[in-house]
């Protein structure tokens, strides 16, 4: 079974692994419903979806009559105003066949337009204010791409009292000295605030090189071998503060739920150093 340790200030045991619902975007029912049966089997227990990850809310709804209460359950919206944001989360609630949502996320609020609009009058954020006060979410949080995103997410936690974040973390990319300094800024707000931070992207190789089939889901090329697989699992386990969400990739799930039900130690500097070169991994944002 997989670590379980508390969701920030939400005090739900949450496994340190979540399982990341992009996965489900282009499957069938059949196969969604085989996920469900390895998620059961590995003890994860948070599910983190978005209605913009294509059929993922649609395939977790048939779940939910019987297992809603073994899954903390949090969703997304990439809406910016109130309206936009109000009209997604009723949709939301009708495909994952729920009354509530644990966690309501401003998805990738990286830009400037973005954010303007999501914080000012008529925002997405006075629905999600409007949506906890209801009791329809029960906590709110922030996601974010790109090498920008820890600050953006200092920024929204300056104007508001998010519950959670969510943004990349892997060995190759704490190797880029800003980011490295900015995530290291965020993480001390949230540890400060007892913020949930949760991780994407530990996966992560390399961009697609052009001259490769895209035998996977996923918008990178990510890690295939189980030994990969595990030093870069072990690698983000090994920060004890943070979360680490699942490869968005059902045939890939396996071997992630494997390490992480595995995981010892980090991985040191020198071990991450020879993966690189082995993998030939690069940042996915340049």
């Amino acid at each position: 079974m997989i670590e379980k340790k508390a969701f920030g200030r939400t005090g739900h045991m949450s496994t340190r692994v979540l399982f990341g619902a992009a996965a489900l975007g282009g499957v069938s029912q059949e196969e969604a419903d085989q996920t469900l049966a390895l998620l059961l089997r590995y003890g994860v227990n948070h599910i983190d979806t978005a209605h913009s990850y294509g059929k993922a809310e649609l395939r977790i709804g048939p779940w939910m009559p019987e297992h809603r209460d073994k899954f903390f359950l949090a969703t997304k919206t990439e809406q910016r105003t109130y309206e936009g944001a109000w009209a997604e989360l009723e949709t939301s609630l009708e495909l994952l066949k729920t009354d509530h949502i644990d966690l309501w996320q401003m998805h990738v609020l990286i830009t400037e337009e973005g954010w303007q609009t999501a914080m000012g009058p008529n925002g997405a954020l006075e629905a999600f204010v409007k949506a906890r006060e209801q009791g329809i979410v029960r906590y709110l949080g922030v996601t974010g791409h790109e090498l920008v995103v820890p600050r953006m997410h200092l920024r929204s936690l300056e104007r508001f009292d998010f519950d959670t974040v969510l943004l990349p973390y892997n060995y190759v990319l704490m190797q880029d000295s800003q980011y490295a300094a900015d995530f290291e800024a965020l993480m001390a707000v949230c540890a400060e605030r007892n913020v949930a931070v949760q991780t994407i992207k530990s996966l992560c190789r390399r961009p697609w090189p052009l001259n490769v089939a895209r035998n996977r889901s996923t918008w990178y090329q990510p890690l295939e071998t189980q030994d990969a697989i595990d030093k870069a699992v072990h690698w983000v386990l090994g920060n004890e503060c943070v979360f680490l969400n699942t490869v968005g990739d059902i045939t890939l799930l396996p071997q992630v739920l494997e390490a992480a039900a595995n995981f010892v130690q980090r991985p040191s500097d020198a071990e991450m150093s020879a993966l690189i070169e082995e993998q030939t991994m690069t940042s996915l944002f340049v």
